[in-house]
């Protein structure tokens, strides 16, 4: 059988970083994926804030990854809180034909809302591993994704000029005076 690994966290957190550095210890046959709504790197890329990088096929329908499921050992996703709840299937399918399945997403939106599909992900997963960035108010670990733009839109993509990971106490605190 195989498994469901679900990286989560907010922005700046190294949830991809992570996910490629679990792909590239592993020495087997892998796949990796990423929603064609994430358009900040190239786009046969994933790539961490730190620069580490791994090759990637840009999808747009989360079920074009069934096609791969006997062909490689681990099927890596990234930013899995952008496809559809059609992601939970996939994986649960992906696992149960003996894949590997490591998935990375941003578990809360800017309103601190869990995300998409990601609370599903992590209910089916037989691992879930929470990383934390530093908050930038306070230094304490960040659980939150702060938008610093006025932007009501759930997806909205973006980095350090329109986000900032907060902890929980400067998260409402700058909550409030929004």
């Amino acid at each position: 059988m195989g498994r469901i690994e679900v990286i989560c966290g907010s922005m700046f957190s190294g949830k991809t970083e992570e996910l490629i550095n679990r792909i590239k210890e592993s020495n087997m046959s892998y796949k990796v994926f990423k929603p064609d709504t994430d358009t900040r790197n190239e786009k046969d890329k994933i790539k961490s804030h730190s620069k580490i990088e791994i090759d990637a096929t840009t999808i747009d329908n989360i079920n074009e990854i069934l096609k791969y499921k006997d062909k490689f050992d681990i099927i890596g996703i990234d930013e899995a809180q952008f496809f559809s709840n059609d992601i939970v299937s996939v994986s649960n399918s992906l696992a149960n034909s003996g894949v590997r399945v490591i998935i990375a997403g941003l578990d809360m939106d800017f309103s601190g809302k869990p995300f998409g599909p990601m609370p599903f992900l992590m209910a089916i997963a037989e691992n879930v591993t929470k990383v934390h960035a530093k908050c930038v108010e306070t230094g304490e670990p960040a659980l939150y994704s702060f938008r610093k733009v006025d932007n009501d839109e759930t997806v909205m993509i973006g980095e350090k000029k329109e986000y900032q990971p907060l902890s929980r106490k400067a998260f409402i605190s700058k909550s409030k005076k929004s």
